[in-house]
């Protein structure tokens, strides 16, 4: 899975790998590689084969789920297709409250005490994931914990999971597809090494 994921994200271009130009995050972080989930809508083979494999998952990972919640705005999409898959309810939780009408930050029906998963496209800092988590456990909900598509693998996002006791699944990672990206021909062997060791420094 895996490896069929990370092939997929590479054939699409939705992933960058510029380790001589790295891009900036909105933290200021500079990153060699840049993976723009979006994309994914776009294809509806890559799409599928995604969300097939996302709605495998929580099955797998998280069976009591009673809610899906996506992470807004990239997380959306995904938790409602992954929702028609499994049958279930799903919602999503804005970067924050609405300025008018009811101002939710939760939208979708919620009640307390219900076992959710948050839907990520991708984990870099984990900043944002777990802000998601709070607000709905601030509500009253059971997070169960979250499900990514891709994980950029950083140091502080293992640790603010782990400290934060949040179980964090990702249907493919860093490692796996800089060793796809380099053995399909997308980028030099030698720039594998210098993602890694980015990955380790973050």
């Amino acid at each position: 899975m895996e490896r069929e994921i990370a092939k997929s994200l590479l054939s699409i271009k939705a992933v960058f790998l510029r380790p001589e130009n790295p891009f900036t995050w909105a933290s200021g972080i500079k990153s060699p590689i840049y993976c723009d989930n979006r994309l994914i809508l776009t294809s509806p083979k890559v799409r599928d084969m995604v969300e097939k494999y996302m709605a495998e998952k929580i099955k797998e990972e998280f069976p009591e789920c009673e809610v899906l919640m996506g992470t807004s705005t990239a997380g959306i999409a995904h938790a409602a297709i992954v929702g028609h898959i499994l049958n279930m309810p799903m919602g999503y939780v804005r970067n924050g409250n609405k300025s008018h009408g009811r101002t939710n930050r939760i939208e979708g029906k919620l009640e307390k005490g219900q076992k959710v998963v948050v839907v990520e496209d991708l984990i870099s800092t984990g900043g944002s994931s777990l802000e998601v988590v709070n607000a709905l456990k601030e509500a009253g909900a059971d997070v169960l914990g979250v499900i990514s598509i891709f994980t950029y693998g950083t140091k502080r996002a293992t640790k603010m999971f782990s400290e934060a006791d949040v179980k964090c699944i990702s249907l493919s990672n860093i490692d796996v597809l800089t060793k796809v990206a380099a053995e399909e021909g997308y980028i030099e062997k030698e720039k594998v090494k210098e993602i890694q060791e980015w990955v380790l420094e973050i």
